[in-house]
């Protein structure tokens, strides 16, 4: 473990006195200096590296992730930005020259990314490591201070948060704020100079809803029922197994999950026979004694689960484990278009299947509904591809895959309509962070008398003739 400097409090300390202190820290200026942004992402790197068996242990408790999915959905999903931040801020930080209109002569032209100044990061508990470390990264990179509201429905991993930054970062630049629901209104009512929220849509109405009483900037990334449409001109195996991967990570619990399958009818059989072969591949006749397949965050949740089971014909899987908190992968065929199970976000092991005839159709369906924040394509036709594409509204696609659009750091994440707003991601998570304030340079020579009055005949001709020699 690294020496750990001593915090100012373990618990108890209030929302505002958290802001409070992150504004005096921030008015010292030294967020500003881009040497010190980079220290600061070098050091949280390194903590995390020498914390990674505490985080893996306490994503096993809370979701029951092995060490592989830690890792790969966690920690390496955390350390990706931060490494990326690292190599990139400097350059993202330095004030970019734009073009100058010719009646500025003689001038410049700037656009310098300035600091918000103190930011809350709210984060989920889906994903309760690499969803709070992930946006805290583009807000060092920009310059800010931040304070972190950890999910309390995961504690361990909320508990070793709290433990990896307040135990080696000054409170005033970075601080963990563990607790419930109280602890997230109470910093709501404080003033914030951006808000970054990750949850559900119902929440972030509230969230959204805070912010507006100071005109605080929000970025709003929420969920939402991702559809994933299989055309009948696929590589069936790989489609399968790809679906699979995709719905299946964390026992459904992701954001960008395929929600529900809507299968070309020529290839529905099939499609369901090669997801039954990848379940059993993965995870082998009995998921649930399986220690690299996860469990349901709470009972509360487990519940909810269990009653969208009988919304349609189970065709596969749909055992269960409340002491685990374990449901099988679950295939519901034809579910009730009025049911719970297409009208709300599934958030686990639960895959429901309906068909299609005509891509019209499936562009029809999914336009008659909220935007969601993902959409999966599969097809080798570029048509249908392209007619999906053109005729729907996403946060974001992946054609012949699933999830994978949100690894890189090269293309921006984020929602649209009811399933966000904003985006991160690379230097869109610098961006998200920043204020692009505008900065003209000029000499004191020339300085044309034509825009000063008094104003006459005259002027406005010369006016007009002045700017049509500019267009």
């Amino acid at each position: 473990m690294p020496q750990e400097t001593a915090t100012l409090e373990k618990q108890g300390v209030s929302a505002a006195e958290a802001v409070k202190r992150q504004r005096q820290f921030f008015a010292t200026g030294q967020t500003l200096d881009v040497k010190f942004r980079v220290a600061q992402l070098k050091k949280l790197k390194n903590v995390i590296e020498q914390y990674e068996q505490e985080i893996m242990a306490a994503l096993m408790i809370d979701l029951g992730k092995s060490q592989f999915e830690s890792f790969a959905t966690e920690i390496g999903m955390a350390l990706n930005p931060i490494s990326h931040a690292i190599k990139n801020t400097a350059g993202w930080a330095r004030p970019k020259r734009v073009p100058t209109p010719l009646f500025h002569f003689i001038g410049s032209s700037h656009i310098y990314s300035d600091p918000y100044g103190v930011t809350l990061i709210i984060a989920p508990w889906n994903y309760p490591f690499q969803l709070a470390i992930s946006p805290l990264a583009g807000a060092i990179a920009a310059g800010n201070t931040s304070i972190l509201k950890p999910s309390e429905i995961a504690p361990a991993t909320s508990k070793i948060l709290a433990k990896i930054i307040n135990n080696n970062f000054d409170p005033g630049f970075l601080y963990v704020l563990e607790g419930g629901v109280d602890a997230t209104t109470d910093l709501l009512k404080e003033k914030f100079d951006y808000i970054f929220f990750t949850g559900g849509t119902g929440v972030g109405r509230i969230v959204y809803e805070a912010a507006a009483k100071f005109l605080t900037p929000v970025t709003l990334e929420l969920g939402g029922k991702s559809p994933c449409i299989v055309d009948k001109d696929i590589n069936l195996t790989i489609a399968a197994r790809r679906i699979t991967w995709g719905k299946l990570i964390n026992s459904g619990q992701t954001c960008v999950a395929p929600d529900y399958l809507y299968v070309h009818k020529d290839v529905k059989a099939g499609l369901i026979d090669a997801l039954k072969k990848e379940i059993k591949s993965f995870y082998g006749d009995s998921p649930i004694e399986n220690s690299e397949y996860g469990k349901i965050i709470n009972r509360k949740h487990f519940d909810r689960l269990l009653g969208y089971l009988d919304s349609g014909k189970i065709i596969h899987g749909g055992k269960s484990d409340e002491n685990r908190l374990k449901i099988e992968p679950t295939i519901v065929e034809n579910p009730s278009q009025d049911s719970a199970l297409l009208n709300e976000e599934i958030f686990g092991p639960i895959i429901p299947m309906i068909e299609f005839t005509d891509v019209k159709e499936v562009i029809s369906y999914v336009n008659a509904r909220p935007k969601p924040l993902a959409l999966y394509v599969f097809s080798n036709n570029s048509d249908f591809q392209d007619a999906v594409l053109k005729n729907t509204s996403s946060g974001g696609v992946s054609v012949n895959d699933t999830v994978m659009h949100m690894t890189g750091e090269s293309m921006p994440f984020g929602g649209v309509g009811d399933s966000g707003m904003g985006s991160y991601h690379g230097t869109q998570s610098f961006d998200t962070f920043s204020h692009k304030k505008s900065v003209l340079k000029r000499t004191f020579w020339p300085d044309a008398p034509l825009r000063y009055p008094p104003y006459n005949k005259i002027s406005l001709k010369n006016l007009k003739i002045a700017i049509s020699k500019l267009l």
